[in-house]
């Protein structure tokens, strides 16, 4: 998979993904080609974003985080983010089950990892210092998340009735979102708790 894939991906259940079933990747070759290096551009660039335009989109930390805080709050969302991968692959694979589909470990993790790209590629919109613009641009991701997980399913998880596809990735995408509300719940508790060792 190539991010010149991913627009085609949104809407079509083929391209791209045969290519990515075809070639069956493996848990470690997502990780290293997809999940790990865009789960790093979340944490660098709420580390700009509060660096260079405090209290625009986040709320200002006063005193500011320093440089060494910073790489610990970094360095845990990003563990916890590929941590949520591996969790999302999980319930993948047994809510596919629960209907009947059989995919594999490996199946399961590519669409836990492409998934969330358009969540992990908003975050570059953090170099526009505007709340407005940033919660815009995240609700029309969780549109783009949505639309991957909808077509991934039947092509990636091998589910052959329209139907039951539409189910599992219905039950996908609400699980998704109660594991990025989790994420952030985590996060707001790593930062409170950054802040008050202090």
């Amino acid at each position: 998979m190539s991010l010149a894939d991913l627009p085609h991906m949104l809407i079509s259940e083929s391209r791209g993904w045969q290519d990515i079933d075809r070639k069956h990747p493996s848990v470690i070759r997502m990780l290293l080609a997809v999940a790990a290096p865009l789960s790093l551009l979340p944490p660098l660039m709420y580390l700009y974003a509060s660096t260079t335009a405090p209290g625009a989109v986040f709320p200002a930390l006063a005193p500011a985080l320093g440089m060494g805080e910073a790489l610990i709050v970094g360095g845990i969302f990003f563990a916890v983010e590929l941590a949520m991968v591996f969790m999302m692959a999980d319930v993948i694979r047994q809510i596919a089950q629960s209907s009947d589909a059989q995919p594999t470990y490996a199946q399961s993790f590519s669409l836990a990892a492409i998934a969330p790209v358009p969540l992990w590629l908003t975050s570059l919109m953090l170099f526009v210092p505007s709340m407005t613009f940033n919660v815009l641009m995240l609700a029309i991701a969780w549109l783009g998340t949505a639309a991957l997980i909808r077509h991934g399913v039947r092509t990636l998880l091998h589910v052959d009735d329209a139907d039951t596809a539409h189910h599992i990735s219905n039950r996908i995408t609400f699980a998704g979102v109660a594991a990025w509300i989790g994420l952030m719940v985590v996060m707001s508790l790593v930062l409170s708790l950054v802040l008050g060792w202090r």
